[in-house]
């Protein structure tokens, strides 16, 4: 089997994170690779938000608690957080961000980094403090969030795959 492939079967969500920082040329190495994901027409919509700064990373895992109604961090301790948002104006969106997200954390497991999709992240930018921290950052459009990528370096066991269900598959033959 192909590593790609290899790498596909054995990642998996992790939900405990040590606090030792990721190394910027292993972070710039996932960034990479969330920018070569396919997108319609290859407009390439997504933008990714590369939040390594402390202050930032707890101001949106509060966000994102408030709108799941808990006080604990739903960014389960990961000291990274890449914010997915796509442009709404393209009808691939979406999609385009959701590929985006999916070679992130293809790249991460391939480069010994855990990671985990945490949702909310429409909502956390269609609200006002939401679209106050794009403006913040400059970003000016339309964007929708897609999916927080959380990085960080396991604090836990790597989880073991659940068994596939029955009739995943359907062939045509």
């Amino acid at each position: 089997m192909s590593n790609a492939i290899d790498n596909m079967l054995s990642r998996r969500s992790i939900r405990k994170y040590k606090q030792d920082p990721i190394p910027e040329d292993i972070l710039n190495k996932i960034l990479q690779a969330g920018t070569y994901a396919p997108t319609g027409m290859n407009k390439q919509a997504p933008i990714i938000i590369a939040v390594t700064n402390r202050e930032m990373r707890d101001r949106l895992s509060k966000m994102n608690a408030a709108i799941m109604g808990v006080e604990s961090d739903p960014f389960y301790g990961a000291p990274v957080v890449l914010v997915v948002l796509a442009n709404k104006e393209v009808r691939t969106a979406v999609y385009d961000g959701s590929l985006v997200m999916g070679n992130l954390m293809l790249a991460a497991h391939e480069l010994g980094v855990g990671s985990c999709w945490i949702h909310r992240a429409k909502e956390m930018f269609a609200s006002e403090e939401g679209k106050a921290i794009l403006k913040e950052l400059g970003i000016e459009g339309d964007y929708e969030g897609v999916g927080n990528c959380i990085l960080g370096y396991a604090d836990c066991e790597h989880p073991e795959a659940r068994p596939r269900k029955e009739n995943y598959v359907y062939h045509i033959r």
